[in-house]
């Protein structure tokens, strides 16, 4: 049986303040979605539920939306997840090559993650920057023009100064503790 989870009193601030701004509480949904992916990583069952709860609205209309988005996390990620945009300008100029960078570096296939929780590979349809392409985002940082060689740089950088950040946290933090 799973802990309970709970918002921490920062988070339910934020919440109240969102609820302040919308006349149902089915406008806030996709703000505490994000807030609560930001607090516990993603959107695991209990989590899920939780937002329900919050929210007082129908577990299915929570799940519904949850699956809709997809930058909405319904499974794990690394401390860094690296999304690379796959469509059309990015592709035309170089993806293709910053796919198969990473890829290489990071032993990975879009969609796993490396056993130690520091990295997720994903190929993503459009990051909405086609006149900076090609572009990917890490995190919630956007990276536009994009060579091979800054990609590699900053895939160096992180693994380095990534493992500097200490034991990972949430769900990857009992991943690492279970294979330390």
């Amino acid at each position: 049986m799973s802990e309970p989870v709970a918002f921490s009193a920062a988070t339910n601030t934020k919440i109240a303040e969102l609820l302040g701004r919308y006349p149902r509480k089915q406008g806030a949904l996709i703000p505490t979605l994000y807030l609560a992916q930001d607090e516990f990583g993603w959107l695991k069952p209990e989590v899920m539920q939780l937002v329900a709860d919050k929210l007082e609205l129908p577990l299915a209309s929570v799940l519904a939306t949850a699956m809709f988005y997809t930058m909405l996390y319904k499974k794990p990620v690394g401390r860094f997840h690296v999304q690379i945009c796959t469509n059309v300008s990015c592709y035309l100029l170089g993806s293709d090559e910053l796919m198969a960078i990473a890829q290489q570096a990071l032993g990975l296939a879009p969609g796993e993650s490396t056993p130690d929780g520091l990295f997720t590979l994903e190929a993503v349809q459009c990051l909405c920057a086609c006149d900076r392409a090609p572009t990917l985002q890490i995190n919630k940082d956007d990276y536009f023009k994009v060579t091979p060689a800054k990609f590699k740089e900053l895939l160096a950088q992180l693994k380095t100064d990534g493992v500097k950040l200490g034991p990972p946290v949430g769900w990857l933090a009992d991943q690492h503790h279970a294979h330390a």
